[in-house]
């Protein structure tokens, strides 16, 4: 078991009162990590310190945040042994995702480096003789990330790296799923050797969540939010900034559409889709959820990607290698079985995996789902996936767009200039052509539409999210005045 502690104004400290949580392991329900019950004064000493901070953080040069920042990379995979035992308890994820968490995690932590001398304005002219107008960027001051479980050293990392390349100071809000894994993140900046009360890391009791994100939000220093997480709890974070007028970046749920057109090559789909659908057992926002497959390869395409699945290792993450460890809990377990159910009593076939007893989910196809069925529309967030059978590229981008998801999407054909088009179509905040809906690169603009957020993480739309857009000018030659 783990024992963590809160990091406040540089200082590892417990709850005010005292009070712990316990995450326990899916699995075998052995308290995995006992972390810090956050109380309300917690929460807004934690945006005491990073306010106390922000001053002498945003006025450093972009050189000395930068070496901090590169540090803090190396100290991060230098732990990536630990983030692996953690995930694994905490989560059951595989050994497989918690590597590729901690690689991506680094590269985004070097990416923000580079963004430190990225911070860029603009000289506008002006009607005014004389005056030199500008737009400039500068630090927005206390920056709040909460981050999920679901690939926690990515999205930990996301939510407070760029905002400290911009001169932010940070408090990252750790998910109560995973404490000690985000813990493992604040120790490596702290090795790395930034300032006390530049980072700080809160936890909090899973009742205790609204109040504490509340008192963060309402704090007259804090400046920015950005949440990753789910739809339903992402509207909460909305109404709350929209109370306080506090701006957020929300990057929510998906369903996201993988489209097989008629030309595509088979092969390379199957394996994009594997991955794609597969990958941390289907519990990544960008995880493909509905397979859109023309009718006119379908049989030979839905054939191929069941052998795959039907290969793929499933155990527990804790004894040895797999692809398909635990699933984060039994709610997911009841929530795939009752889309199971409710698709084969209307009609789908399934052609591998099926219902499981336990949180070890086996990789599971259902065929010929049609929009009747729970599944076309609900996002499973586990290892249960639907394949629509359509015909013509028409049909596919109305099933695509079926949904009020909107975050990634992949379409597959030979025919690159028409599955262009088609992605062109589709109304995904990411979309890639012959490609898997799962990727993610540190520096690239990420977010979704419609109910899957709004606002853009990574490279210059992070800049952009997280600094404040000022308009400055000095007047260089005498003006003349109407009175």
């Amino acid at each position: 078991m783990s024992q963590i502690s809160m990091l406040i104004a540089g200082e590892y400290r417990a709850a005010a009162n005292g009070a712990t949580f316990e995450r326990r392991n899916p699995l075998d329900h052995s308290v995995a990590t006992r972390a810090p019950a956050a109380t309300v004064a917690d929460a807004r000493a934690a945006v005491d310190a990073a306010a106390k901070a922000f001053p002498a953080w945003s006025a450093i040069g972009p050189g000395e945040r930068r070496a901090l920042l590169m540090k803090a990379a190396r100290a991060l995979e230098a732990k990536g042994e630990a983030f692996a035992q953690a995930m694994a308890s905490e989560t059951g994820a595989s050994n497989i995702w918690a590597g590729f968490n901690v690689h991506l995690a680094a590269d985004m932590l070097l990416e923000a480096a580079a963004l430190t001398t990225q911070i860029n304005g603009q000289v506008i002219p002006s009607n005014v003789s004389g005056n030199l107008a500008m737009a400039i960027r500068q630090p927005a001051g206390v920056v709040l990330g909460i981050a999920p479980w679901n690939a926690p050293v990515i999205l930990g990392v996301r939510a407070i790296a760029t905002p400290l390349a911009c001169g932010n100071t940070v408090i990252l809000k750790g998910s109560e799923l995973c404490p000690a894994t985000h813990g493992l993140i604040i120790e490596a900046l702290q090795e790395a050797g930034l300032p006390p009360g530049v980072v700080n890391f809160v936890t909090n009791a899973p009742a205790d969540a609204g109040a504490v994100v509340e008192a963060i939000v309402a704090h007259p220093a804090l400046r920015r939010v950005n949440f990753t997480g789910s739809t339903k709890v992402g509207k909460l974070i909305a109404q709350t900034c929209a109370k306080y007028l506090k701006p957020a970046v929300l990057e929510l749920g998906g369903k996201a559409p993988f489209v097989v057109l008629d030309d595509a090559d088979i092969d390379a789909a199957v394996a994009a889709a594997t991955f794609g659908a597969f990958a941390n057992s289907g519990q990544i926002c960008m995880s493909t959820e509905r397979i859109i497959v023309d009718e006119v390869i379908a049989d030979a395409f839905v054939a191929k990607l069941a052998e795959r699945a039907k290969a793929l290792p499933l155990g527990d993450p804790r004894k040895g290698p797999v692809v398909l460890g635990s699933v984060v809990d039994m709610a997911t377990v009841e929530r795939c079985n009752a889309l199971i159910d409710d698709a084969l009593a209307k009609g789908a076939r399934l052609v591998c995996g099926g219902k499981a007893t336990d949180t070890l989910m086996p990789a599971t196809l259902l065929d010929h789902v049609t929009s009747a069925m729970l599944i076309y529309q609900e996002e499973t967030f586990g290892p249960v996936k639907a394949i629509v059978r359509v015909k013509g590229v028409d049909e596919a981008v109305a099933c695509a767009n079926d949904n009020e998801f909107g975050l990634a999407a992949a379409v597959f054909g030979q025919d690159a200039a028409r599955a262009w088009v088609v992605a062109g179509r589709i109304e995904s905040g990411i979309c890639h052509v012959n490609g898997p809906t799962v990727h993610d690169e540190a520096q690239m603009p990420f977010g979704g539409v419609k109910a899957s957020g709004y606002g853009r993480f990574g490279g210059q739309a992070g800049i952009d999210a997280f600094t404040e857009l000022r308009w400055m000018t000095m007047q260089t030659t005498p003006r003349h005045y109407p009175f």
